[in-house]
């Protein structure tokens, strides 16, 4: 059934006049490069060159939206593909999902975050950096109505039921996302089971940003209606240094979070707590400058759910054949590190993002 199924779909030809071809050219070079080969070692996934053709295996499949299985297939039966795809010795599809399976999470991602960083080219020693961040649901290719998921079967299950306004009920998780304005490029993400409320991860994709030394003193950082709580206006300035434009509702009072700012006690046993007390007092006035101008940033803001639709549309990532939070992880940072590379290649503009999704 799968052979037929297969041979329904259209065959993988390499053209190099096709602007989906040459962006995935620019994504295998990013897998092929020295630094990319560094990174590989520097996280233990060895052999190499074994392990950027299973990678490159995979990108083809997510990129094409087909099974591995198919990918193989069309690599035995066309010599430039495999030329293409800097693919040496073609494995069997059950030597790709095994490469996939036993390679260490955190390693993994640790690799895609290298690759990802290497590409983009963001300086780190840049100051006021704007960063975008909002979640998504992650939905997970389940017939729900054939099978009923009880809470107790939920229980032995890495995923859960959530609900989002554009998905409503589904069973799955949450990918809360990061991204670099203007660039656009993905900073960092994290995957949570369900649809946990945004306002309660506000300080987990902090931390995480926080954690990698992605933030710096003094970068805007803006977020939906969705993260808001005065609570998270007062963490993003004591605990992060960060100026934080959250979404303000209707009865939001600016007066109300001032009361509830305080500086961090531990600044007071710094000699230089008044140098540090001048930098949380730029924060502030920072903070509410921007906030009194919360309505020129929903355009900007808007740009990553284009990318979001992106990921779904264009790069796999909508009704996922994945059932762990391990596996779900790993495919979501390869999705990830696809979005990253068009975005690094220039393709950040609404139109060109629009247009990539409908590919």
């Amino acid at each position: 059934m799968s052979y037929l199924v297969n041979q329904m779909k259209s065959p993988l030809i390499v053209d190099r006049t096709d602007s989906k071809w040459l962006l995935l050219e620019q994504i295998i070079s990013a897998t092929t490069s020295r630094r990319a080969k560094q990174e590989m070692a520097k996280q233990g996934i060895t052999p190499v060159n074994n392990a950027g053709s299973m990678l490159r295996i995979l990108i083809l499949s997510m990129f094409f939206s087909v099974e591995v299985t198919y990918v193989i297939e069309e690599l035995r039966k066309r010599r430039e593909l495999q030329s293409f795809l800097h693919v040496e010795v073609i494995p069997e599809a059950d030597d790709v999902y095994r490469f996939f399976s036993r390679i260490d999470e955190d390693h993994f991602i640790a690799m895609i975050n290298g690759l990802i960083r290497d590409l983009t080219r963001i300086s780190r020693k840049r100051k006021d950096k704007t960063i975008i961040i909002d979640g998504s649901a992650i939905t997970l290719d389940i017939n729900v109505f054939k099978k009923r998921l009880t809470k107790k079967e939920l229980e032995r299950k890495d995923y859960k039921w959530g609900f989002s306004n554009t998905a409503g009920y589904y069973p799955g998780f949450k990918l809360t996302l990061a991204i670099e304005y203007p660039s656009l490029v993905p900073l960092a993400f994290l995957i949570h089971p369900g649809s946990p409320h945004d306002s309660r991860l506000f300080n987990d994709i902090m931390d995480e940003l926080k954690r990698r030394r992605i933030i710096q003193t003094g970068d805007v950082v803006v977020f939906d209606r969705g993260y808001y709580s005065y609570d998270n206006y007062v963490n993003g300035i004591r605990d992060y240094r960060i100026v934080p434009i959250i979404f303000p509702k209707k009865k939001f009072d600016i007066n109300k979070v001032m009361r509830k700012m305080n500086y961090p006690l531990n600044i007071f046993s710094s000699h230089e707590y008044r140098k540090i007390q001048t930098v949380y007092q730029n924060l502030v006035h920072k903070m509410v400058e921007l906030i009194e101008r919360w309505h020129e940033f929903p355009a900007v803001r808007s740009l990553i759910e284009d990318l979001f639709k992106l990921a779904k549309d264009a790069f796999s990532l909508r009704h996922l054949h994945r059932y762990s939070a391990v596996s779900v992880k790993k495919f979501v940072a390869i999705n990830v590190l696809l979005v990253g590379v068009a975005m690094a290649m220039g393709n950040n503009e609404k139109k060109l993002i629009q247009r990539m999704s409908e590919w």
